[in-house]
């Protein structure tokens, strides 16, 4: 078997469980945002500011996650374009 090919179907595998894993974790996250937020305005004790904050803490952490994943991408096409033959490449250009 071709090393090209085979390192190719390992990257495949590789960013196949990542996405995946990443589903899970964004499930995780998402979950975990709804109940925060719903406690947070269920609980009158909380001061405002520090509910203003937990909010935009949330909110920053979604942004970055999300750059995580389009950055993990990027990175993933690049490689998966580095093993390409040419007439993978001009496929992938297309896209």
């Amino acid at each position: 078997m071709d090393q090209k090919k085979l390192f190719r179907q390992m990257l495949e595998f590789n960013k196949t469980a990542f996405d995946n894993n990443f589903k899970a974790t964004s499930l995780f996250q998402s979950q975990s945002e709804q109940y925060i937020l719903r406690f947070l305005n269920n609980a009158d004790w909380i001061p405002e500011e520090s509910k203003i904050m937990t909010t935009e803490w949330l909110s920053t952490y979604r942004k970055n996650y999300e750059n995580f994943k389009a950055c993990a991408d990027e990175n993933y096409r690049k490689i998966m374009d580095s093993f390409a033959g040419p007439q993978d490449q001009a496929k992938t250009k297309d896209k």
